[in-house]
């Protein structure tokens, strides 16, 4: 089974059509065969930059609800993880739906990752992996 996280930016794209990334989401969204997984802070954020278009964050409910996405949690354990992430990367702005899918990337090992995000590219797993990235052109 193929696994890929999937990030904020594809997902307001996916539900944007107005979206400069619109089509790239889409045609990953299409095209794309395996198990895409996330967190519930990237839901959290994706609903507040939805947030201009209830029509739009009831179809993004509506496609978790059907299962396009498995949301993985978050729990009090991973925070520790969480916090070296703030401390290495506190150079650059890293939020909390980024941090979360840096930890879901290490426990489960998944290295291939949706996203519009310039710094996924710079952002480094354990034994200074990068991340595959999909969507950005």
């Amino acid at each position: 089974m193929r696994f890929c996280l999937i990030d904020t930016g594809p997902i307001v794209a996916l539900f944007d059509k107005s979206d400069a990334y619109h089509d790239q989401a889409l045609e990953f969204i299409s095209d794309f065969k395996g198990t895409l997984i996330t967190s519930l802070a990237t839901i959290t954020e994706t609903l507040y930059l939805l947030d201009f278009n209830q029509n739009a964050q009831l179809a993004f409910l509506k496609w978790i609800e059907a299962g396009a996405v498995q949301i993985e949690s978050i729990d009090h354990e991973d925070f520790g993880s969480l916090i070296s992430n703030f401390e290495k990367y506190a150079d650059r702005p890293i939020d909390f739906a980024d941090g979360c899918l840096l930890v879901l990337a290490e426990r489960l090992g998944i290295i291939d990752i949706a996203t519009i995000d310039n710094d996924f590219e710079n952002y480094r797993l354990s034994k200074n992996r990068t991340f595959r990235i999909h969507v950005k052109s």
